[in-house]
């Protein structure tokens, strides 16, 4: 503890300074300060950081999944126009059968023609190959049969009447046209498909008051023509197409006339 009057002497003790010329400690002589040495080598070098190599893309994977997108999308395009255009039509089926180009409705322009009376013997018919009118007890079998032959007309607007559709065709019809109709309805029940005499189209299809007339087979209105009609256009529904007459020829076979047959059917 200092007292009054008691006055502190400088300190006279020498410090050591650094001898003239002398370099810094880790100078380089002029007074800049340098990087410490390295450590580890030696050498007095900085460790060099790695330096990575950009590579090249692996393109393999990249066009496996490409190719895998674009065939997806391919498939499901595919699938959306294939339903589209194939998925059923569920109007009701006269509307769908207004709707084919061509055809005519009698039902409309013509309803007289469409009596529905039962006679014996040859008849005859304002519209050929006739859609509907008086016709004979028996119907001729409409089991996706292919008559070579004609057949009486009078049995044939009676399967009509039932719900068959009948594809007539000109006798010099190539026979290439005719297999392709006769395919068209193999196995199908209430259809039937005969030659028609002097008929003036090459192809008319009928069913109870319409008629469509065609030149080819391939003409997509026939199947349109078969899906709306068949059984749709029957005036006796549930009524059968077997059982019926098979024999062909144009003049009618009155089986039953003798036992005084009167069925409606």
């Amino acid at each position: 503890m200092s007292t009054p009057g008691d006055v502190r002497r400088p300190s006279t003790k020498k410090v050591a300074t650094p001898a003239a010329g002398a370099k810094k400690s880790g100078g380089s002589g002029k007074g800049t300060p340098t990087r410490p040495a390295a450590t580890g080598g030696g050498k007095g070098r900085r460790p060099v950081a790695p330096v990575k190599v950009s590579q090249g893309r692996n393109w393999g994977p990249i066009a496996l999944y490409v190719t895998a997108g674009a065939v997806a999308l391919g498939i499901v395009v595919f699938a959306t126009v294939y339903l589209l255009q194939n998925k059923p039509d569920t109007r009701p089926w006269a509307e769908r059968a207004a709707d084919i180009s061509g055809i005519t409705n009698y039902r409309e322009t013509d309803p007289k023609a469409l009596d529905r009376t039962h006679a014996w013997g040859p008849l005859t018919y304002t519209i050929n190959p006739p859609v509907g009118g008086t016709h004979n007890y028996n119907w001729q079998n409409c089991m996706g049969e292919h008559y070579k032959e004609p057949i009486a007309q009078e049995h044939a607007v009676h399967s009509l009447e039932h719900g068959a559709v009948w594809i007539t065709y000109r006798p010099d019809l190539p026979q290439d046209q005719v297999d392709k109709l006769a395919k068209k309805i193999d196995g199908l029940s209430y259809t039937m498909l005969s030659p028609y005499p002097n008929l003036d189209s090459p192809i008319s299809l009928q069913a109870w008051g319409y008629k469509l007339k065609v030149d080819n087979a391939d003409d997509e209105r026939v199947t349109k023509f078969i899906q709306a009609l068949r059984l749709n256009a029957t005036m006796e529904e549930g009524a059968t197409c077997s059982t019926g007459i098979t024999q062909t020829g144009t003049t009618p076979y009155d089986l039953g006339k003798d036992s005084g047959q009167t069925s409606t059917q």
